[in-house]
C-alpha cells in the first residue's frame, strides 16, 4: 500500500487588511491561527489541511491559503 504524500500549505497574511476581527482563528478547525495582539498569526502550519475555512471567511480578504 503507498502512502499519500503529506500536503503543504502556504498561508499568506496581509496585515494592511488585516483588522483583528478573529473570524478566521475562530473557523479554523486545525488551530493553525492565534491572535497576535490585533493581528492573526499562524503557530502551527503543519497543521493546515486546506480547507481555506479561514480564507473564505475573512470579511476583508486578508488571508489567502495556498497549495505549494
Amino acid at each position: 500500500m503507498a502512502v499519500a504524500e503529506k500536503r503543504i500549505f502556504r498561508i499568506e497574511i496581509d496585515e494592511r487588511l488585516c483588522k483583528g476581527c478573529s473570524l478566521c482563528v475562530d473557523f479554523c478547525p486545525t488551530n493553525v491561527l492565534t491572535m497576535d495582539g490585533n493581528m492573526v498569526a499562524v503557530k502551527e502550519l503543519d497543521a493546515c489541511n486546506g480547507c481555506q475555512l479561514c480564507d473564505n471567511r475573512c470579511p476583508d480578504f486578508a488571508i489567502q491559503v495556498f497549495e505549494e
